[in-house]
C-alpha cells in the first residue's frame, strides 16, 4: 500500500493506491475492480455555499466533496502518474497552480494513518 500525498496552500490531500494481493475498501456504490492496482482519493471542488469552509493559502473558501471513485490501473507506474495528476488537478479546482503542488509517496508500512 502507497499513500500519495499532495500538499500546497497551507493543506494537505492524500489517496491509497493498492497493489497486488492487497485488498481496498469496499463500500457502496463502488465498482468491483479486479486491477492489479487501485487508486481511491476524495475529488471537491469550490463552492459557493453549503460544504466545508478550508482554510487555503490563508483565505476561507467552501469545499464540497465527491465521493470516492475506485480506479484500477495494470501497471504500477501508470497508477502513480494517474494520481499524481489526479492529486493536482484536486488543487487546481481551488486555484492552486498545479506547479505549487508538492507530491510526496509514502509506504503505508512506514507511515499508518492514525
Amino acid at each position: 500500500m502507497l499513500r500519495i500525498r499532495g500538499s500546497a496552500g497551507g493543506t494537505a490531500l492524500t489517496g491509497t493506491l493498492y497493489g497486488p494481493g492487497e485488498d481496498p475498501p469496499t463500500y457502496r456504490g463502488a465498482p468491483d475492480d479486479d486491477a492489479p492496482y487501485v487508486w481511491i482519493c476524495d475529488s471537491f471542488y469550490e463552492v459557493e455555499s453549503g460544504g466545508r469552509i478550508q482554510r487555503i493559502d490563508g483565505e476561507e473558501i467552501r469545499i464540497a466533496f465527491e465521493s470516492p471513485m475506485p480506479r484500477g490501473f495494470d501497471d504500477r507506474d501508470r497508477a502513480i502518474e494517474a494520481a499524481r495528476a489526479h492529486i493536482r488537478t484536486q488543487f487546481a479546482r481551488l486555484g492552486i497552480s498545479e506547479s505549487d503542488v508538492e507530491i510526496e509517496l509514502v509506504d503505508a508500512v512506514d507511515d499508518p494513518l492514525p
